[in-house]
Formats: structure tokens, C-alpha cells, sequence
């Protein structure tokens, strides 16, 4: 019986930063890059390898002891320490009484921003006053140093109002469930109205948003920026885009165009069902149904004219029948995955299970007789399938390229089991597996990554090497990392966690397909541990 000593997400714990946009990065944002793919306590952890970068900077320690004297004063602050409900609007409510705030930067899954101040001395009255005196954030307290930047970086002069700018580009990190026009449409219309939506899938989820004023586009920047569309996931991080028009062609789930006239028309509440910010989602088939929560505190950015109600409530879709279908109402909703141009020798159940875990929870796969390289795969339910089907579709693995898209069968039945080349069976049931990264308590810190060429490895014996790994992926006949770097543990931790660089995104998918849940075994140990691979949110070491 194998010995999960940590078991942590299908994503990573700290991160949530997709590789899904070209996004603004300061120094500061990529010191700490690293440190987001471990566990919690991560944030505080100090990266030791060969090639870690030697430069010191504060961490940002609970104690919030700070080397403030080793950086120079800057008019850009770094701010620590932010508890998760954090957004741009408590941070402004907070700091603006030492100076005029120009711009924030959030990143909430690392619970840290970046505030730039109009002057140093501004900047400077922060920084004393927080190593001074405990300055609260939203009824916690948070540790502030100097940055290493002079100035967030922002394209062209967007964030100025004088120019004219009203569509706000919000991308969307961790999204564990569907985005869609009317989930968008909700979380902002409460606040100033919406004329158009934008949702596009490149690299992740990502929405521009067109407000009727460019007053209106900073409002809902402030009140939404680092908040959760849902409990825990879906967390918007908000920017000024560059167009300051949108033109949308078609009104459907990606696309809405709110000002047209027969919009007002439509019936609301039959098949496109909104949702409200900050509620637990009503169709996590992994259980209990949970209420929604109330409308997060920001809400006093609400429209005073436009009455909403502080509890939103909508059906309850049951797990995995036919008429809970997504709340899309799409008509190819299924818990049922098809992926075909599947290498005929080198893939199996296993190594499929090794991919379409990180999405969702595998329960059954099974290869078709009938059609080479194609196999079903049934998943906790329709979300996880949308999952994997926006990450996996059209990547290649041991040179083939996959296509993944929704069953029409609504479950996996063992029927015409065969042996496939490598001589395993072309049937297995994953539903007792302790594998499944979805179902246990840890579920809710499932990172949702699309393929990178940098993989996390987690639950590692404590002595396992660089060498070691080399030979791993040697005797696995999969390409072999370029760079290799290791979290330094909590003393009480019995396992290793780290990341690994390989040479592109494709030789890393090689390398978790197949090593992906490897058992290692060590002397002196009775039970073997379970190698545990993920995409990280770095993209390079």
C-alpha cells in the first residue's frame, strides 16, 4: 500500500498565475514566481539549488521583520501578508492616507500586491509607518518593504484617465469551473453597467470587459481585482486592456453584445442560469451541496439605484445525470471525455490517467476496439471534461497530436476489454485510486494549470538527487530536464518538493505522462513514495 504523505493539488498549492497572457511582471513578481508552486507554507520558503538566483531580498516572514535598509527607497511598495479576501479596493481604502495612489498590481494567490505611490515620499511614509506601527488590510495585518522597481510597468499609458480607456482585460486563475458572458455579466453589472463581453481561451481564460465610462472601468477595477468568482477559484486579476472598444459579432457564452436592443428581450432564468461572486459552486460532485455565501464586502461599490439581492440562488444540478447538464445548458454536456491520435505504443490507461487527473477526477478509461489511438475517459462530472478539454486539446504527446472533446456517452462501460500493445488492459476503474486529486480534502488547493515546460514534483522521498531523477527518465526512455530546483522543507516535512525545466512544453507533457504517480522505493522504508508531477505556474527556472 502506497504512503501519500502529501497530498497536495493537481495544480499547485501557492500558485495561480496561468501562462495564459503576456502579463506585466516587475522584479518583484518574478523573485517570488518560485515560490507559489509548493504547499502553504511555500511562501515563506527559500529555493535552494544549483541554479537559484543569489540575490537576497526580504521574504517576508509572519514576523514581518524586514531588511528595509538593503533596498533603496522606491515609490512602488510591496505589500505582504494580505489575507485571501483581499482586493484593489481595500488596499487603496487603507494606504491612500500616506500619499496618491497611481496604480495596483494584485497577486492574490501569492497574497501579495505591489502599490505604486505618486512619490518616494509617499512610498517612504508607508514603509515607516508599517515596520512602525501594525497597519491593517481589510482587519489583518500586512508587511511592507521598498520594490526593487521604480515603477509598475503597464502598456502605454492606459491606466491614465485622460486617456480615455474603459475596457477593463480580466483574466481569470484557477478557473476550476466554466467563465461564461452571464457569470462575467454578473459579478460586474451589480457594480457599474456592462455594455459588452469578450471571453477568449488562448493560454487560459481570459475576458476584455467595455463599461460605459472610463470612471466606471476604475470603480469596477477597484471593487474586483483579486476577488473569487467562486469560493477558493475563478480569482480575477484585473488591467486596463488596449482597446478601448469592443466588437462583438455574435451574442453566445463567449460574446455579448448588452446593448442591443432585443438583449432586453430575453427570457432570464430558463437555461442560462447567473451566478453570483464569492458562491461556492453548486455542482461540485465530489459533496455535500453548499449554500452560497453573501455578496463579498466590496459590495458598497454597488449601484445605489439598482437593488440586489445579497443572496443569489439557482437550481441545484445533480451529479452526473442526464438533465444536469452544465449550467450552460450546452447540449454536448457530458462526464465523458473522447481523445483520439493516441500513440498506439506508447499510451495506456495509466499514462492517460497521469494527464487527465490534474483536471478533474479520473474514474474510468477504456480504448475503443473499433477506432486505433481513441479512448473514452469518464470524469467526476461535465467540469472537469471542460477542463480538460480547454488544456489538453491539441497538444502533442510522444509526437501525435491529441484531440479532446466531449462524449456523447454519458458513462464508460467495460465492455470488449482487449490487451493493448504494451500488454495492459484497454479497461481500467480509477474510482478507488488515492490519485485523484479532486475528492480529498486537499481538493480545494487544485491549481488549475494548462501544460508548461516547468513541472512540479511533490511527495519525493527526502533523499532523492538530481542524479536519481536523470536516471529515471533515462530507464523511462522520456527527455531528461535541463534544470532542477528543490524547495527547501519545513523540518518536520518527510518529503521533497521542487521543480523541473525541461527543454518545451511538449517534452515536459512526455515526461509526466509516463512519470506521473511513479512509485520510489527507498531503504529502510516499508511503504514506497508516490512521485507527484503538476504543471507549474513558472515558466522558467
Amino acid at each position: 500500500m502506497e504512503e501519500d504523505r502529501e497530498d497536495i493539488s493537481g495544480g499547485e498549492g501557492e500558485g495561480g498565475y496561468h501562462r495564459e497572457a503576456k502579463r506585466l511582471r516587475t522584479e518583484e513578481e518574478a523573485g517570488v514566481e518560485e515560490l507559489e508552486d509548493g504547499e502553504e507554507e511555500s511562501e515563506e520558503a527559500v529555493v535552494s539549488s544549483g541554479t537559484t538566483d543569489s540575490r537576497s531580498r526580504s521574504t517576508g516572514g509572519k514576523s514581518g521583520v524586514d531588511d528595509t535598509h538593503c533596498i533603496p527607497p522606491s515609490p512602488v511598495v510591496h505589500v505582504r501578508g494580505l489575507c485571501d479576501a483581499v482586493v484593489e479596493a481595500d488596499l487603496v481604502e487603507a494606504l491612500d492616507k500616506f500619499g496618491n495612489i497611481c496604480y495596483v498590481m494584485m497577486m492574490p494567490f501569492k497574497r501579495q500586491a505591489l502599490v505604486e505611490f505618486d512619490s518616494v515620499e509617499s512610498a517612504e511614509r508607508c514603509v515607516e509607518s508599517g515596520n512602525r506601527d501594525a497597519v491593517c488590510i481589510a482587519e489583518q495585518q500586512a508587511f511592507f518593504n521598498f520594490s526593487t522597481s521604480q515603477r509598475i510597468t503597464r502598456p502605454t499609458n492606459i491606466d491614465d484617465p485622460s486617456s480615455g480607456n474603459k475596457v477593463l482585460l480580466l483574466s481569470v486563475q484557477n478557473p476550476l469551473y466554466p467563465v461564461t458572458t452571464d457569470v462575467l455579466y454578473t459579478v460586474c453589472n451589480p457594480i457599474v453597467n456592462v455594455l459588452r463581453i469578450v471571453i477568449f481561451k488562448r493560454n487560459g481564460i481570459q475576458a476584455m470587459v467595455e463599461f460605459e465610462s472610463v470612471e466606471d472601468a476604475q470603480k469596477a477595477k477597484l471593487a474586483l481585482n483579486g476577488a473569487d468568482i467562486y469560493a477558493g477559484c475563478c480569482t480575477l486579476k484585473i488591467e486596463y486592456a488596449r482597446p478601448n472598444r469592443l466588437n462583438v459579432v455574435r451574442n453566445d457564452n463567449s460574446s455579448w453584445d448588452y446593448t442591443k436592443p432585443f438583449l432586453l428581450q430575453r427570457e432570464r432564468g430558463k437555461g442560462r442560469h447567473r451566478q453570483a461572486i464569492l458562491g461556492e459552486h453548486p455542482s461540485n460532485g465530489y459533496g455535500q451541496h453548499c449554500p452560497l455565501l453573501p455578496l463579498p464586502g466590496n459590495s458598497r461599490y454597488r449601484r445605489s439605484s439598482e437593488e440586489v439581492h445579497d443572496m443569489i440562488t439557482y437550481p441545484l444540478l445533480h451529479h452526473k445525470t442526464s438533465s444536469s447538464s452544465s449550467y450552460m445548458d450546452h447540449p454536448a454536456s457530458s462526464s465523458v471525455a473522447m481523445v483520439s491520435g493516441l500513440h498506439p505504443a506508447k499510451m495506456n490507461c495509466s499514462h492517460i490517467f497521469n494527464i487527465f487527473c490534474l483536471y478533474g477526477n479520473v474514474e474510468k478509461v477504456k480504448f475503443m476496439k473499433s477506432v486505433a489511438g481513441t479512448a473514452l475517459v469518464e470524469m467526476g462530472d461535465e467540469y472537469a471534461v471542460d477542463r480538460a478539454v480547454t488544456h489538453l486539446n491539441t497538444i502533442k504527446v510522444f509526437g501525435k497530436k491529441l484531440n479532446v472533446c466531449v462524449s456523447k456517452q454519458q458513462a464508460v462501460i467495460p465492455s470488449q476489454v482487449f490487451e493493448l500493445t504494451d500488454g495492459s488492459s484497454s479497461y481500467q476503474d480509477f474510482n478507488l485510486t488515492r490519485n485523484n486529486r479532486f475528492s480529498s480534502s486537499q481538493s480545494s488547493r487544485n491549481i488549475i494549470q494548462p501544460p508548461a515546460a516547468v513541472l512540479h514534483f511533490y511527495n519525493a522521498p527526502p533523499t532523492l538527487t538530481e542524479h536519481q531523477l536523470h536516471k529515471l527518465c533515462t530507464e523511462h526512455n522520456v527527455p531528461i530536464f535541463t534544470k532542477f530546483k528543490i524547495f527547501d522543507a519545513k523540518p518536520s516535512s518527510k518529503t521533497l518538493s521542487g521543480l523541473l525545466e525541461f527543454d518545451n512544453k511538449t517534452e515536459a507533457v512526455e515526461a509526466l505522462t509516463v512519470l506521473n504517480h511513479h512509485q520510489i522505493r527507498i531503504p529502510n522504508s516499508s511503504n514506497p513514495f508516490t512521485l507527484k508531477l503538476c504543471f507549474s505556474t513558472s515558466s522558467h527556472l
